[in-house]
């Protein structure tokens, strides 16, 4: 997630028509008249609405970071691999010099863009969710997972956020041991290629939509190189409860994905051991993006900043208890 104050940046600058002048510039590189982007939200990326002839589309927008363009380059030239493979995952759109990222100067600063086209069918809420639904959707993280297999994507590796638990958590020696412990585990897991690779990172259903039953990714942003298990436990986030074992209301469609995804490609005994694992490993990472994000409040904060800092920080808190409480029962049970 981006910081709030950059959000906020961006914000200011969206009209009552949902209209952008930053939108403006970066949309211009695919040739598209000012007033035609229409700002949709803003988290992990700037995201606004493109009619088109050709169908709707989406331009997402990142600021620069001393990262460059790179990690850019690399998300969008996955996410036209994994396309043209025929994984469930939406198309980059060539802006007019034929490249899959523009990087633009605008009035909030250097700007990396790109275009994809909108993925077809509608967003399923958990309390939507057939055990079909459920199949279909864990056979679609598999082709993703088969699609990106042996791929040189330039992509990070995920759970970098562990090293900043102890100095950012300094006065929170409970989490940072709970940290220390997981981290641990997760050094002793293996990496063989069955096991690790390119991840979607972010597979949760609102980042998919769903036509004649298949689901359909549009959000590659936290793609990494990892383990796959890790992947399908943070996709069932929705279906796990507080101390990260799947809820009882939910038992059957968590099995029903399961079952989907070793239809396609294997889950070993080993691996689901493992998901309450990453459950705990992701919720600690979670929790250091998120209070990375939050920031320090300013005296002037509109209130719908006020509003989303006070929903982190609850979101926040919930984070750090699920990765306590799974620190504490693995140990239990090794």
């Amino acid at each position: 997630m981006m910081l709030l104050g950059e959000i906020d940046r961006l914000r200011r600058t969206v009209t009552d028509a949902w209209e952008s002048p930053v939108a403006d510039e970066a949309a211009a590189a695919w040739g598209y008249p000012s007033g035609t982007a229409k700002w949709w939200r803003s988290s992990a990326s700037h995201v606004f609405v493109l009619p088109d002839p050709a169908g709707k589309r989406f331009l997402r927008l990142l600021p620069d970071t001393p990262r460059g363009v790179g990690p850019v380059v690399a998300v969008t030239t996955l996410m036209n691999r994994l396309a043209t493979d025929g994984a469930a995952v939406v198309r980059p759109v060539p802006a007019r010099d034929g490249a899959l990222v523009a990087t633009v100067p605008t009035a909030l600063g250097t700007m990396h863009a790109m275009v994809v086209e909108a993925a077809p069918g509608d967003e399923l809420d958990v309390d939507d969710l057939t055990e079909d639904h459920a199949r279909a959707w864990g056979r679609s993280l598999a082709s993703v997972h088969d699609a990106a297999a042996g791929v040189d994507a330039g992509l990070p590796v995920a759970f970098a956020e562990l090293s900043e638990v102890p100095e950012r958590f300094a006065d929170d020696p409970l989490l940072v041991r709970a940290a220390a412990f997981l981290s641990d585990r997760l050094a002793a897991l293996p990496r063989d290629d069955a096991r690790f690779g390119v991840v979607h990172g972010d597979f949760e259903l609102d980042n998919l939509a769903w036509d004649r039953g298949r689901a359909t990714a549009f959000d590659l942003d936290e793609a990494a190189v990892s383990w796959y298990a890790a992947d399908v436990a943070y996709a069932l986030r929705d279906l796990t409860g507080p101390d990260g074992k799947p809820e009882a209301a939910h038992r059957g469609l968590f099995r029903a994905f399961v079952a989907g995804y070793r239809s396609v490609r294997p889950l070993d005994d080993a691996d689901q051991e493992n998901l309450r694992l990453f459950a705990g490993v992701h919720a600690v990472c979670s929790l250091v993006r998120i209070t990375e994000a939050i920031g320090t409040p300013g005296h002037d904060d509109p209130a719908w900043r006020a509003e989303l800092r006070s929903r982190l920080t609850a979101m926040a808190g919930s984070h750090r208890d699920l990765a306590i409480t799974v620190a504490r029962a693995t140990q239990t049970s090794s």
